[in-house]
């Protein structure tokens, strides 16, 4: 698999990465720690080098399966994970970005990761309560240290993200960003292409809305955060599968799949874009990595850009609630 850069400071990883959030978080639904080792370690024979986790993610276990599985080939790959959140009794309970709960989140990660450094430590969220220089400084000090090696943000707005990097320069923002949710190409692409920052988009299936797979009959589980998502309601989802129909077309143009279609396309937004889809299941592990073989036109990608300016998507990405922890 080819390599693409994250920043200009040095950072390479594989052109895709994989989640392992769902892995045993946010789903509903936990995977055997054998199968999850599995497909993890799978996704690195497939040429995957980029792995993303977060101490919340659990909270703590999915730190745990991924360092076992990268234990066998921890000098090849690039490991995230992140900070920025209270844990209490295996709950999320508030932010937390002071620089003592820094250096404990990171101490912890360590550990769990079995790791001596952390790759690219991001903050989860931004903290209104903690200045985004403390925040920027103290991460600084960890990379002096040799405990962190690259540093990022999360869901952050424009100007968090310049007053971090004139701390310590940041090599990637993760956000959400897909052929469904396209807001970061208003501010946040054109700052990032400015100052030199990688994107890596989260959810770039649209939650699995994109892989064809959900249907006006689809619902969710309580324990599944998507229930909670308004673009995925019952009478948002019915009135947005529009969109995927028109997909499904292009994907049976190409020979693909409308997965691949939507991360091929994603890939040909920008050279410094990198995407992290997430599965629990071999075989669409396998398909998301067929994407990066899937070419898209200029033509295509007119056409892709006129049809979706046609449609209206209806519902927010997020929760009332969550959506209060997204920085602007």
């Amino acid at each position: 698999m080819k390599k693409r850069k994250l920043g200009t400071q040095g950072l390479e990883v594989s052109a895709l990465g994989l989640g392992c959030m769902g892995l045993n978080f946010g789903y509903g639904t936990v995977t055997d720690k054998k199968e999850a080792i599995k497909l993890i370690r799978e996704a690195f024979d497939f040429g995957v080098t980029f792995f993303d986790t977060a101490e919340v993610y659990g909270p703590y276990i999915n730190e745990e399966v991924v360092g076992e599985a990268i234990a066998p080939f921890r000098k090849d790959i690039v490991v995230a994970t992140k900070f920025g959140f209270n844990i209490q009794d295996g709950k999320m309970v508030g932010l937390n970005s002071k620089p003592e709960q820094i250096r404990k989140a990171v101490e912890g990660s360590l550990k769990r990761l079995g790791v001596e450094t952390i790759d690219l430590l991001y903050q989860h969220r931004v903290d209104p309560g903690v200045p985004i220089e403390d925040v920027a400084g103290t991460v600084k000090k960890l990379i002096e240290e040799g405990k962190v090696k690259y540093f990022g943000l999360s869901e952050a707005g424009i100007q968090n993200i310049r007053r971090a990097h004139s701390v310590q320069p940041l090599s990637a923002l993760q956000s959400e960003y897909s052929l469904w949710w396209r807001e970061p190409e208003e501010e946040i692409i054109p700052t990032l292409d400015e100052l030199g920052i990688g994107l890596v988009p989260f959810s770039p299936l649209g939650k699995g809305f994109l892989t064809g797979k959900i249907n006006a009959n689809t619902t969710f589980d309580r324990s599944d955060f998507r229930s909670t998502v308004p673009r995925l309601s019952p009478e948002n989802l019915k009135a947005n599968l529009v969109f995927v129909d028109y997909i499904k077309k292009i994907a049976a143009r190409k020979m693909a799949t409308p997965a691949q279609i939507a991360l091929s396309w994603l890939l040909a937004q920008k050279p410094w874009i990198v995407p992290i889809p997430g599965t629990t299941k071999m075989h669409r592990l396998k398909e998301n990595i067929g994407s990066r073989i899937i070419r898209l036109t200029p033509e295509e990608l007119k056409e892709i850009e006129t049809e979706v300016s046609k449609i209206e998507f209806r519902g927010n990405r997020y929760s009332e609630g969550a959506a209060k922890t997204i920085d602007r």
